[in-house]
């Protein structure tokens, strides 16, 4: 699994788990959730600060900031 998508998959788990304590999710409809979150934090993880895939896999971590991790 790449970096960023285990990233992905541990900051789901966390904002699933948030919904789960706050009840906006329960076990019943827990399957439909989990993908489209997964999903979206996946794309915003891939793009860069104009909004742009990069494909060089740098990360915009603050404005004028980067990270080449």
């Amino acid at each position: 699994m790449e970096k960023r998508e285990s990233l992905a998959l541990q900051v789901t788990k966390e904002i699933v788990v948030k919904f789960v304590e706050t009840g906006r999710i329960s076990p019943g409809n827990f399957t439909e959730h989990f993908g489209p979150i997964y999903e979206e934090v996946l794309r915003v993880l891939s793009r860069g600060q104009d909004g742009q895939a990069r494909p060089d896999g740098v990360r915009v971590i603050a404005k004028g900031g980067r990270d080449d991790g």
